[in-house]
């Protein structure tokens, strides 16, 4: 797709979809947010995984296969560059800065997501299983359906599993004990959640239907316990 032929957010959502990611959504910059590398933004269409959309492209992609480090990350900028080439637009990523752009603020701009007890934002049909891999800065000030306002699935679920789902406490209503985490991770007693996956984003009932499998839940658990061991 040639940026002449962009005309509508469909048409952006279509390129991510076929070019194996999964369209986050999308908002409009304000006026005084054109600034920088933004000035010459108008739309922003995240971009990401959503359930094993997404996930199934990086899993057939040479960056998943070929050893190197950050293969997630490597495959996103691959993919997201070659969109933003191909639609006449800018990338940016949630990794990799500075700049360190706010793509938690700008998901709830374009998505109905919203902030869950454990810090990670929850989405009405994905729950806790969905990620944001990059975005797209388009020139256009394309047409968008409003996001309407809604409820958090949080506010009505009983006990709030997800607060007390943790072997060792990581997650309470005053933040999220990293520490404890990865010293957990690190030790036999982890290995549940090394390989299927937090067991405090797994308590979360909403989108179950979509929560990782072992392949992408280990994957993640190793990037997180990886990062944190060299930071």
């Amino acid at each position: 797709m040639t940026p002449e032929r962009l005309r509508t957010i469909h048409s952006v959502f279509a390129a991510v979809e076929a070019a194996s990611l999964a369209a986050r959504g999308a908002f409009r910059l304000r006026a005084e947010e054109g600034a920088g590398p933004l000035a010459k933004v108008r739309t922003i269409a995240l971009v990401g995984v959503a359930g094993r959309r997404g996930w199934d492209g990086f899993a057939a992609s040479p960056e998943a296969r070929d050893g190197g480090e950050n293969p997630l990350d490597r495959f996103s900028r691959r993919v997201v560059d070659d969109l933003a080439r191909a639609l006449g637009a800018i990338a940016l990523y949630p990794f990799g800065g500075p700049p360190y752009w706010p793509f938690q603020q700008w998901a709830r701009r374009a998505e109905p997501v919203h902030c869950s007890p454990i810090g990670t934002l929850v989405h009405p049909v994905y729950g806790l299983w969905h990620s944001y891999r990059g975005a797209l800065g388009l020139p256009d000030a394309l047409d968008l359906a409003e996001v309407s306002p809604t409820a958090s699935p949080c506010d009505a679920c009983r006990g709030r599993p997800c607060l007390t789902a943790c072997p060792v406490a990581a997650f309470t209503i005053a933040g999220y004990d990293v520490p404890s985490c990865v010293r957990h991770l690190q030790d036999a007693a982890g290995e549940t959640c090394m390989r299927g996956g937090c067991l405090a984003r797994r308590a979360c009932p909403v989108g179950r239907v979509f929560a990782h499998e072992p392949d992408q839940a280990s994957f993640a658990m190793r990037a997180f316990l990886s990062a944190h061991e060299r930071s």
